[in-house]
This record gives structure tokens, sequence and C-alpha cells, in this order.
């Protein structure tokens, strides 16, 4: 895919982060960044004035200062700014079809209301049809660092799309690759035999994701994989997995109702410490 890195900003401090990772993901992938701002989806303290002159003219300041921005970071980076009338969740999924990433700021750790039930950034991250990167106001990376995580799940083709993001992105950033699958014990016996998590996983188990990775491995000979399957449930797996991860690598489905992100998906979002890319899949 070759369309731009898209980056929505609301106008916040949030933004700031996410402008600096989509200007490093547009360098390293030689691709335009887009950045596009609603100045009918702005926060509060802004929606609040009356004037619609008022309004436009803050969204052109955040455009102007966010492309100041990506320049410094980046200086030979082609860079579109794109202001808006439509409400922002339509706009940014609406590009997104012909973006290779989208990036999102989010709001702090301790804002649990503001992240959760954020409604601008939830349904963009439901109907995306590019992968979605989540960026907190905190980060201080400009890139997913030396580790990248990504959640195997599926032992079919149904999570290629999100092999294809992570392989690429480890590719581009020069990174290492942990693929972690997690495994439920199925059995009483399974259970006790699995304590600890990272003891007693079958041998085809482990089979089965170098089996799943093999392809990619194939594609990406300069890729660096560490394979890991664990005991227990996604969530907790992959979040200790992701510790000192620059970068964490989930799918959702694309036809999940009434719900469109799940609650893994959700829970990662929340308490993951790194950035989180979320990838369409089947």
């Amino acid at each position: 895919m070759g369309g731009s890195i898209l980056v929505g900003l609301d106008g916040t401090g949030n933004s700031e982060p996410a402008v600096r990772w989509g200007a490093e993901e547009a360098a390293v992938r030689n691709l335009p960044l887009h950045l596009l701002h609603s100045w009918v989806s702005q926060p509060w303290s802004v929606s609040l004035v009356p004037e619609d002159a008022d309004r436009r003219r803050y969204g052109s300041d955040v455009l102007r200062r966010a492309e100041a921005m990506a320049r410094e970071v980046h200086p030979g980076i082609p860079v579109k700014v794109e202001h808006v009338a439509e409400e922002a969740a339509d706009a940014l999924a609406d590009r997104s079809r012909e973006s290779t990433l989208l990036v999102l700021g989010s709001r702090g750790h301790d804002d649990i209301a503001g992240f959760l039930m954020g409604s601008v950034s939830l349904r963009v991250l439901g109907r995306a049809e590019c992968p979605v990167v989540t960026v907190r106001e905190e980060e201080s990376s400009v890139g997913p660092g030396p580790e990248i995580v990504v959640g195997v799940q599926e032992t079919g083709t149904e999570g290629d799309a999100v092999l294809d993001y992570a392989f690429t992105t480890a590719a581009v950033h020069r990174a290492v690759l942990h693929a972690v699958r997690a495994r439920t014990p199925v059995t009483a016996l399974d259970v006790e035999a699995a304590r600890p998590p990272d003891a007693a996983v079958p041998t085809a188990e482990r089979e089965a994701l170098s089996t799943r990775l093999a392809p990619w491995r194939g594609r990406f000979p300069n890729v660096r994989v560490i394979e890991e399957v664990v005991n227990g449930r996604a969530v907790p797996a992959l979040l200790s997995a992701s510790s000192r991860a620059g970068l964490l690598v989930i799918g959702r489905r694309t036809h999940r109702t009434p719900m469109p992100l799940g609650p893994v998906v959700l829970a990662v979002l929340h308490h993951s410490r790194c950035p989180v890319a979320v990838v369409p899949r089947g």
C-alpha cells in the first residue's frame, strides 16, 4: 500500500506525540504525511466558542503548528494539511481507505473516562480501513524502537493483515519482532501443568506458531523474530510481553457487532504502556 500517513489532530497536547510519530513513519516508509483537523469536532473549550470564524482560526493554527513540528522532525517529507467541516470520526474513517497508516493521540493513563469514552478515537478505531496507531500524550519516542510485539492468535490466513503490518514495520525500523500466542489451558490437568505460566506449553502449540510465521520469515529474512507461546489469557500475555517494547500490534474483527472493538482490544488500548497498532482483519 502506498497511501499517506494520516494523523488526526484535535489541537490538544495529545496531538503532538501523534504528529512526531506520524512524521517518523512517513520518513522511514518514504510516504507523504497527511495532517487532518475538523473544526466542527474540537475540544470542549473551543467547541463552546459561538463564532465559526474563531473555531476555523483555531483549527488553522493547530494545523500550522503541526506542520511546523513535522518539518522540524523530518524536514524533507511532503506534508499535506486538511481542514474539514466534517465530523472528525467520519473524515478520518473516510480518508483511511486510501492511507497506509492512521495515527491518533490519546490521553494519559490517569484519565480513564476520557480515554475509554472518547467517542472520536473509539469510533475511528472501529471503522478505519487501515492500521491505526494510538500514541499516548506522555510518549516521548518517535517510533517503535528496538522491539515490536505482535499478537498471533489465528492459525489460518485470517490474521495475514496483522502479520503483514507487523513484519513490514519491523523491517523498515530494523526492529526485533516478538510474536506472542496466548494459550488458555483447557483441562484441569492442563491448568496444573501450566504453573508457572511459561512452563508445559505443548510442542504442537509451539510448532503451530512457527508454521504460521514461516511464510513471513521467508518474505522478511532480515527481521529477527522471537516466538513465544504463553499459557494464559491474551491480555496479560500481550501486556507482559510489551512491557519493554516500543509498539504492540493487535488485530480487530472488521464485522464485529454491536461493539466494533472487542474486550481484548479495549483492554490493551487502555492498559498498554507503549503505543498500540490496531489492524483490521477478516
